[in-house]
């Protein structure tokens, strides 16, 4: 009978594409990362895709200031934020797979036709683009029960116009019963006529339809409730059942959409139209009690966060939010004052000392970054955490500027600098991999990705971690120069985490100091906010420990003195 017996039909994927209309920035990433975590809630294996449409192969070497933060998955993937909310939101394992850009689509298609993959054929839009857009999705689909992917940019947008028609045959490929479409658009009050307009969206579906897709839920963005008559309207108008016309309204904090979607039904309604087993029960007590923790906390700390892209703070996004989870798990608000680094250094026309700025604050953290400019401003604030005995937390860059100061303020290399910052110092205690040297191109030449690490038992990290074998994902071209490390060893640096061949510095640390550590790996991508990163969460227990202490003797001159008895 086993002979006989046919195998079962392969598992076909669900497939949910999100795309925005309007404007831009309406939050397409956290509207997908949330139906993300309503689906997972329900005991469905999902995933997450994000497709670019700029040229850029990978925004490895874009503008903080333009693009936001880089975020790095565990395969040393540089890609987009959004990848960041998803890993937050869901425990989806993220790949390079999960994020393509134009620029690297036609990178891939080009090289094909220099090779003589087409066989002489006039390479196209359609359909070699579009099929190599269709076969990124579709290598997704086959570990996966749903795939959700979103198309960024506006619709509209000429550049998006392929990856629309991708997800287009997508659906003719599939059947209507195993995708759908989610379309976030805008429905803007208008404060002189004091009503919420319509229009806006319903141009927005009209420009979906021209081509050929029509969207199935809509999530509209909104400062407060549609009434039943305006979802009406747009029901209506943009042919979709009024109970898919969602109020994505505006709240106090992302967590807190997932709760929301939960109350509109945004999951139930994915599930019939994708014809899911709706029997697995949603249960969100634990994020609802997050969400609830996170809201109503019973003390603060204050950080100050010394970088050198605080104009946007996109570009800090994962730490703030792996300061969030920290504060959170401690049941205690983490407040976040973020100073540009220059205004610490002694030549900037509003220079500051450290200490007439930082005195206030529970703990200093100096995010990651590269190039020269405000190092001297980050390495006056690290003196000032070490002398102060301040909690300090220094990320990537934070950790080489934190060696550069010990070396210079504490062993007495004057001359100790980077060579990122000085080619010719005369002693580089940081310094580039050996491996890369004599590249120049910038992109892709980074110690990318999660690297294992060994930890020092009775240590900062060992105690953070609660183990000495851990993995961190790295972002950087520059290391600790291990020439100098007894030099500087002799003088209370500790070497705390090291690579597993011990090739590579990865935490240094300081004795006879509350909380002082620097980590070469970036543990913000890695923070979620169910699971917070063991080191954002000592980081902030010092911090809390310090502001009692502080507030206790700044408190103590004015308490009254104590009666004794005759």
């Amino acid at each position: 009978m086993a002979e006989n017996a046919q195998e079962a039909p392969a598992k076909r994927a669900k497939h949910i594409f999100v795309t925005g209309g309007v404007v831009s920035s309406l939050g397409k990433g956290i509207a997908a990362a949330s139906i993300g975590c309503l689906l997972e809630n329900r005991g469905l294996k999902v995933t997450l895709q994000k497709f670019d449409p700029y040229l850029n192969v990978d925004p490895g070497t874009m503008s903080p200031f333009q693009h936001g933060e880089v975020f790095v998955t565990d395969d040393g993937a540089e890609t987009d934020l959004d990848l960041g909310h998803y890993e937050r939101f869901t425990h989806a394992h993220l790949t390079r797979a999960n994020n393509l850009t134009s620029g690297r689509i036609y990178e891939q298609i080009i090289q094909r036709e220099r090779r003589g993959d087409y066989l002489g054929k006039t390479v196209q839009v359609i359909p070699h683009v579009t099929n190599e857009i269709k076969a990124a999705i579709k290598k997704l689909a086959m570990e996966n029960d749903v795939v959700i992917c979103e198309i960024g940019g506006t619709v509209g947008d000429i550049e998006s116009l392929p990856f629309l028609e991708a997800i287009r045959q997508v659906r003719h490929e599939v059947g209507r019963e195993n995708c759908i479409f989610v379309h976030v658009t805008l429905v803007p009050w208008i404060n002189a006529a004091q009503e919420l307009k319509t229009k806006p969206t319903q141009h927005s579906v009209k420009e979906l339809r021209a081509l050929g897709i029509q969207p199935d839920i809509l999530l509209c963005r909104a400062e407060r409730f549609l009434p039943t008559e305006m979802k009406d309207k747009i029901a209506l108008f943009c042919d979709v059942d009024p109970e898919a016309v969602i109020t994505a309204k505006d709240v106090k904090s992302v967590y807190e959409i997932p709760l929301v979607f939960a109350e509109e039904k945004v999951d139930e309604i994915i599930l019939r139209h994708l014809h899911l087993d709706m029997t697995g029960p949603r249960n969100l007590e634990k994020w609802s009690a997050m969400v609830h923790r996170m809201q109503n906390p019973s003390d603060e700390v204050d950080i100050a966060v010394v970088g050198k892209y605080i104009e946007y703070e996109d570009s800090y996004k994962s730490l703030k939010e792996a300061l969030l989870h920290a504060g959170t798990g401690h049941n205690i608000k983490v407040n976040v004052h973020w100073f540009e680094a220059e205004l610490f250094e002694p030549g900037a026309p509003t220079s500051v000392l450290p200490s007439d700025v930082l005195a206030q604050y529970d703990g200093i953290l100096v995010p990651g970054g590269f190039g020269k400019r405000g190092i001297d401003g980050m390495i006056n604030a690290i003196k000032y955490a070490r002398t102060a005995k301040v909690p300090y937390f220094g990320i990537c860059l934070g950790m080489q500027t934190m060696v550069i100061e010990f070396a210079r303020n504490v062993c007495g290399l004057k001359g100790a600098d980077s060579s990122e910052f000085n080619p010719t110092a005369a002693q580089r205690v940081i310094y580039k991999l050996r491996e890369l040297k004599g590249i120049d191109e910038l992109g892709g030449t980074m110690r990318l990705g999660a690297w294992p690490c060994v930890l020092t038992p009775g240590t900062f990290a060992h105690k953070a971690y609660g183990t000495t074998e851990i993995s961190e994902r790295h972002r950087h071209r520059f290391e600790f120069n291990r020439e100098f490390e007894e030099q500087m060893t002799s003088k209370g640096l500790r070497i705390t985490g090291v690579t597993s061949n011990g090739t590579y510095v990865e935490i240094c640390e300081i004795e006879d100091h509350p909380y002082y550590l620097g980590c070469q790996f970036h543990p913000e991508f890695k923070s979620k906010p169910m699971e917070p990163h063991p080191l954002f969460s000592s980081f902030v227990g010092a911090a809390r420990k310090f502001r009692a202490h502080r507030i206790a003797s700044e408190m103590a001159p004015l308490l009254p003195e104590p009666e004794y008895p005759e």
